[in-house]
């Protein structure tokens, strides 16, 4: 094998790596914390951007979370109901942390999947394994 073929085999093999990393994001479930931001009357509502790009319509999906404060301590233990996310749907929903201000939330955590039913009736951890998290704010979120 020649040196211009080595070089020319070693590019593909390169290319190749990078192909999976693009398609693995594209065939998960997303949940973004878009926006977090004060009410009125004193709690933090957070804007959530759900999005099913796998192949598996979720029936109804929800997570437990635990929301800590500026000092690191869990506060609450909360259940996020998302709902029905057919595949390709983006949803978004808002939640209100009751008397809890914004700027006093350092950390929300998927803690559990509490219900994740596939369209196709069939069970697993899809919810959890198929899950891609990211933060808009300065509320970090994360498994």
């Amino acid at each position: 094998m020649s040196f211009r073929e080595i070089i020319c085999l070693t590019g593909i093999a390169l290319n190749l790596l990078a192909v999976p990393a693009v398609a693995q994001d594209d065939t998960s479930f997303q949940l973004e914390l878009n926006n977090a931001a004060d009410t009125a009357d004193g709690n933090c509502r957070l804007t959530y951007v759900a999005s099913n790009n796998s192949e598996e319509g979720l029936e109804q999906v929800s997570y437990e979370v635990a929301v800590f404060d500026g000092e690191g301590t869990v506060t609450r233990i909360l259940v996020l109901e998302f709902g029905a996310l057919p595949v390709g749907k983006t949803k978004v929903l808002q939640f209100d942390l009751a008397g809890q201000q914004c700027s006093d939330t350092s950390r929300i955590v998927v803690n559990d999947v509490a219900d994740c039913s596939l369209s196709s009736g069939d069970t697993g951890d899809f919810c959890l394994s198929g899950l891609a998290t990211a933060s808009r704010t300065a509320i970090q979120f994360g498994t």
